[in-house]
């Protein structure tokens, strides 16, 4: 409220977008999930791991037929971490008994 107040008259469409986006961002503290996953959901390191992947396989292609190729080439790679993330990895618990804090 205080960031709103400050801003409403110089920043407009700024404090309109925090008061629409904020709340939003913020609710995963409201989850009452354990500090394991909320440490895991509130950081971009999934994506950012994702990401050095994706840029890894492609890097290695170079030059690529045409935008088709390059989609299916990251598809697959993408798919792929899909995949290990549903079957091995145990990114994030969902035990109910991890619900608790």
């Amino acid at each position: 409220d205080l960031f709103i107040d400050k801003y409403q008259t110089s920043m407009p469409k700024l404090t309109q977008w925090a008061e629409d986006n904020i709340p939003e961002g913020l609710s995963i503290f409201g989850l009452g999930l354990c500090e394991f996953n909320r440490k895991r959901l509130r950081t971009s390191n999934m994506i950012e791991r994702l990401n050095q992947s994706v840029k890894q396989r492609t890097k290695v292609a170079k030059i690529f037929a045409n935008e088709d190729s390059c989609l299916r080439l990251v598809s697959a790679v993408v798919m792929e971490i899909s995949d290990e993330w549903q079957s091995s990895k145990a990114y994030l618990s969902l035990s109910d008994d991890e619900f608790l804090d």
